[in-house]
């Protein structure tokens, strides 16, 4: 190779480091200088499970520790960030020497929360936010800061185990913030039941009384059962459970059974709403009289007693009385001297009228009248009048104050009230017409 030719090579040489020296100084020029609390953006370029690498366009990549990229705590970085994704940062610490740089997402993104939060909580704004905690008595989720979801501020109703709530999204409302201690209240359940209203108005506006709808038993009380009539709950007042007497509504249903319901009442100004469930189903004197026919013996519990009888239930919800001359052969004075509530009798069916639902029933009528005792005198034709008066005085003078309770009663027929007044009695009063 010639002389001239090593010249010209050694120049092309210099000329190009002298141009990539020129180029590095160029380029180390417009590298940003960088200092700890210095607000930078990136792209995620890495992501491992403890912490996620980001270019910045600085000479070396950040880093961005898992307690960095959240106010919540992470099981793994991916949690917070995806491969690629564009995210604003602030500079935790820098260490050109050793090529270190530490950067922060929780840091901008908590600054950022703060200052949308009041404007939330004033208009009542609802926001979206994923469980990242189940802790004790409450909710954890992420929203820039730290949030906290009390347990009674989940759901409209009581919830026992929250452990399935984690990396669910729930739709809350901020209740409460405080900067200066890092706090910030949310709640679900405002959300719910501001819905829940909203909707309850819309259905009552479509229900009209005497309509019949399916339903599910939702709680009991004392005084009956709710029922979820599709969003909205009705009341079915124990007395409407059932056409039998019901003393608690646990004897006839239980939460979660499905029910049909008619409607009885509506109060839309209070949101109340009147259910029946016997109402839709066939009442008990509906096949009394193809059940039962004058002249049955049945076997039935006696349900109450009264001066002047008792009341026996022959069927459920079917009760018929027993007129107090029809107790026994003997003479008594209350029913009570022979008969007690929740006493099993047999009855004789008298008299059905199941327009009216009266049944007359005779307990008598079933035994065989005791004989007279040998040797005893057969009463006296010529016994004073003054003598027999008393009975039949008291059963006319009873008449006056329980005729009102039997005309009232829809079991009792009034057919009863001259059932105490015997033949002889009758005919005496009569006689004694022709002797004044």
């Amino acid at each position: 190779m010639s002389d001239e030719v090593k010249v010209q090579d050694q120049t092309q040489e210099a000329q190009e480091t002298a141009v990539s020296q020129a180029e590095a100084e160029h380029a180390m020029n417009n590298v940003a200088v960088l200092k700890k609390g210095a607000t930078v953006k990136g792209k995620i370029v890495k992501v491992d499970a403890d912490q996620a690498f980001v270019d910045i366009g600085y000479k070396y990549d950040g880093v961005i520790p898992v307690r960095e990229l959240s106010s919540v705590s992470l099981e793994d970085a991916g949690q917070a960030v995806q491969l690629g994704q564009e995210v604003e940062l602030k500079v935790v610490s820098i260490n050109d020497a050793k090529e270190t740089l530490v950067l922060s997402k929780r840091v901008v993104d908590s600054e950022k929360a703060w200052e949308t939060l009041q404007g939330q909580l004033e208009s009542k704004e609802i926001i979206e936010a994923s469980v990242a905690e189940v802790v004790k008595g409450g909710l954890v989720v992420d929203i820039g800061v730290r949030g906290f979801v009390p347990a009674s501020m989940v759901e409209r109703q009581f919830v026992e185990d929250f452990s399935s709530y984690k990396g669910r999204t729930l739709r809350l409302r901020v209740k409460e913030i405080d900067r200066e201690k890092n706090k910030v209240i949310l709640s679900q359940k405002d959300v719910l039941d501001e819905e829940f209203e909203a909707n309850k108005k819309k259905i009552i506006e479509g229900l009209q009384v005497g309509q019949v709808l399916d339903g599910t038993v939702q709680r009991l009380t004392q005084f009956g059962a709710f029922i979820d009539i599709g969003g909205i709950d009705g009341l079915v007042h124990i007395s409407e459970l059932a056409w039998h007497h019901v003393d608690q509504a646990s004897d006839v249903v239980k939460e979660g059974d499905k029910v049909k319901v008619q409607i009885l009442k509506l109060d839309p100004s209070n949101d109340k709403i009147s259910l029946s469930i016997k109402a839709t189903q066939a009442g008990p004197w509906s096949n009394v009289e193809n059940d039962f026919k004058a002249g049955d013996i049945v076997t039935g519990t006696v349900k109450r007693l009264a001066a002047f009888g008792a009341f026996v239930e022959v069927a459920p919800g079917v009760e018929g009385l027993v007129h107090i001359s029809q107790i026994a052969h003997r003479h008594i004075g209350t029913p009570h001297e022979v008969l007690k509530e929740g006493q099993e009798v047999q009855v004789k069916i008298l008299e059905i009228n199941a327009n009216e639902k009266r049944v007359s029933l005779s307990i008598k009528e079933t035994e065989e009248a005791p004989e007279a005792p040998a040797g005893a005198a057969a009463p006296s034709a010529a016994k004073p009048e003054r003598e027999r008066q008393p009975r039949g005085d008291r059963d006319r003078g009873n008449s006056a104050s329980h005729q009102k309770e039997i005309a009232g009663n829809e079991n009792v027929s009034l057919s009863n009230q001259g059932l105490s007044m015997t033949l002889g009695e009758r005919f005496g009063d009569k006689l004694s017409k022709f002797k004044k």
